[in-house]
């Protein structure tokens, strides 16, 4: 009788493909317990499809019909009952301080007539993927990049509509917003301590824009560089997992924050606050899994959060949720 053949674990497959320089989409879920990985056309076999800033396999993906590039999603809010219990745990946890940030995330259904093939490619983002029927992402948040040896991450924290007068005066002097940023500016330094060296602040809080429908947001960033190990393609798969879930959705301290996500927030995440990414032959880009929306039980379901500090207040975040459900269309 013939031993039943094993299947190749991830992160030998993300070895062979990174040794081999084939070019490859990853993708893990946000408590790392489903690790893919993929060759464009293997994914493509499989009905997932995705482009990350011009690099990807969705050229042979059937041209959506859909005529409509302001979708109306009609979102209904978890009550704020619900909510304000999660948000009420979560600020006696931060004033015992047993964390110090928080991101805080809830699921909200929508009444729409979209699919998430029409919405994958109607969206505007430079992470996009369509993950079968299953789930779809469209988000603004770099992960990581590797690029001749060293990695970059960009952190982003704090929002503002540009629509508000003095909005980037506002968004850098807020302080709310300040320290949130600070926060997980710290936590990704120290996490890439982990797995690189010279690990340092090249740019530190600048504003870009991103796309919100026909209106326009700033969004504070700060860009973070170390130096890999030179044999860094044997060890990238078990490097990267040593800095997942993400600081920008998790929070700071980590490990104690994920404990109290997992007591306050009423869903598991699964892919979402994940990470995907491609690694083109060369270079690696990744992407966190924020704008997210996916097929539950026959519904969509758009799943959004906030940063909570001590500085925060129920109303202000009750209502990020409503304003992060959007596609940002083409």
């Amino acid at each position: 009788m013939q031993s039943p053949i094993l299947l190749e674990d991830f992160e030998h497959k993300v070895t062979r493909f990174l040794q081999d320089e084939v070019p490859f989409l990853f993708i893990i879920d946000f408590d790392k317990t489903t690790k893919q990985a993929f060759t464009f056309e293997e994914a493509a076999k499989q009905n997932i499809y995705f482009n990350i800033k011009g690099i990807g396999n969705d050229k042979t993906l059937t041209k959506t019909t859909a005529q409509d590039t302001n979708f109306d999603l009609n979102p209904t809010l978890v009550s704020k009952e619900i909510y304000e219990k999660a948000f009420t745990t979560v600020k006696h946890e931060l004033n015992t301080g047993n964390s110090f940030l928080l991101n805080l995330t809830f699921p909200t259904a929508l009444d729409t007539t979209v699919d998430l093939d029409d919405i994958y490619q109607k969206a505007y983002a430079p992470y996009k993927l369509l993950y079968k029927d299953k789930f779809v992402v469209f988000s603004p948040e770099c992960y990581l990049k590797v690029k001749d040896g060293n990695i970059f991450s960009y952190p982003m924290k704090g929002t503002i509509n540009s629509n508000v007068p003095n909005a980037e005066e506002l968004l850098l002097s807020n302080k709310k917003e300040l320290y949130e940023h600070n926060t997980i500016v710290d936590l990704i330094r120290n996490d890439l301590s982990m797995i690189a060296k010279k690990v340092r602040v090249n740019k530190f809080r600048f504003v870009d824009k991103i796309k919100k429908g026909n209106q326009e947001l700033l969004q504070t960033s700060t860009e973070i560089q170390g130096e890999l190990p030179k044999n860094w393609k044997n060890e990238f798969a078990s490097l990267l997992l040593k800095t997942l879930p993400a600081g920008s959705i998790s929070g700071a301290p980590k490990k104690k924050t994920l404990e109290i996500i997992s007591k306050a927030e009423i869903a598991p995440r699964g892919f979402y606050t994940g990470i995907f990414g491609v690694f083109d032959g060369q270079n690696i880009d990744s992407a966190v899994s924020i704008r997210f929306i996916e097929r539950i039980n026959g519904s969509l379901i758009y799943k959004s959060g906030g940063g909570i500090t001590h500085l925060s207040e129920l109303e202000e975040e009750y209502q990020e949720l409503l304003e992060k459900i959007y596609v940002p269309t083409i």
